[in-house]
């Protein structure tokens, strides 16, 4: 009898008297426990290698107080021509950035799908999708800001872009884990790919892609106030511009906003969910 035998055969026995205690994830204690002291020193060396200007905090502290503070009396008025263009630009940003994101991604999906595609249509669309997931939108957003200058057109496409990546990805997974017997049923009555796609495969894919759509409006709007701090437009500009002249409570008005508009994109999100189910 081995040694993982005898384990085994000690567990049962310890199982039987009661005695039964949960497999470790590293059996060997000499192991578990110098990996445990390990990990703890790294983390004190770790954090001992940051340099924290104490000073600094203590200052930034001072501000905190002051910017928390000013959530109990929030400042719509004295901005409210400014946050009124920032948020529209915002909306209308989020709106049409989701609609061509989500209209572009379609074929893109479609073309990364590998049980519906060629292989060369396959590698070029998964290349498509790599390249718009691999970097964050702000980055992106700073590319568009040098290229097309300040304001909302830049956001927009860089909302665009970052949708047609996250889209097309899902999208691409779910054809290709749909039932593939009602595809086969439609072939087999002599129809063509287009056919296919739009009598087999868009009923089983055309919820989740609704549902989705919903769900990257809701991101596309919180990022849009990210990236308005490097200059594409949107409430995140003047929410930047707010901060930089420290009107503590106009920043709290509009994250008072921001906050609301998300929560009103949630319940909105589940109930289309639900609707599509």
């Amino acid at each position: 009898m081995n040694t993982a035998d005898t384990l085994a055969e000690r567990r049962q026995q310890a199982a039987r008297r009661g005695q039964w205690r949960r497999l470790a994830v590293i059996e060997n204690p000499r192991l578990r426990w110098g990996l445990a002291i390990g990990a703890v020193v790294y983390l004190f060396l770790a954090l001992a290698s940051v340099e924290v200007n104490w000073a600094r905090v203590a200052e930034g502290s001072a501000r905190a107080v002051n910017f928390l503070g000013a959530f109990m009396q929030p400042d719509f008025i004295s901005r409210y021509d400014d946050i009124v263009a920032g948020l529209m630009e915002s909306l209308t940003m989020t709106l049409t950035s989701t609609v061509v994101g989500v209209l572009l991604a379609i074929p893109v999906g479609l073309g990364a799908a590998r049980n519906i595609s060629p292989l060369p249509i396959y590698l070029i669309c998964r290349a498509i999708i790599a390249v718009s997931r691999t970097f964050q939108e702000i980055i992106i957003a700073i590319l568009f800001v040098v290229m097309f200058g300040f304001g909302p057109l830049a956001g927009m496409i860089t909302l665009a872009f970052a949708t047609i990546g996250f889209m097309a990805k899902l999208l691409a997974e779910d054809i290709e884990d749909l039932d593939w017997r009602q595809v086969e049923a439609v072939r087999a009555t002599g129809a063509g790919w287009l056919q296919i796609i739009n009598q087999a495969v868009q009923p089983q894919v055309m919820p989740r892609l609704i549902g989705l759509s919903v769900y990257r409006l809701d991101i596309n709007f919180r990022e849009s106030a990210v990236i308005g701090i490097v200059g594409a437009g949107g409430i995140g500009a003047t929410l930047n511009t707010s901060l930089s002249r420290y009107e503590y409570d106009t920043s709290a008005a509009i994250l008072l906003i921001i906050i609301a508009i998300v929560l009103l994109c949630e319940y909105s999100s589940s109930h289309v969910r639900r609707w599509t189910q």
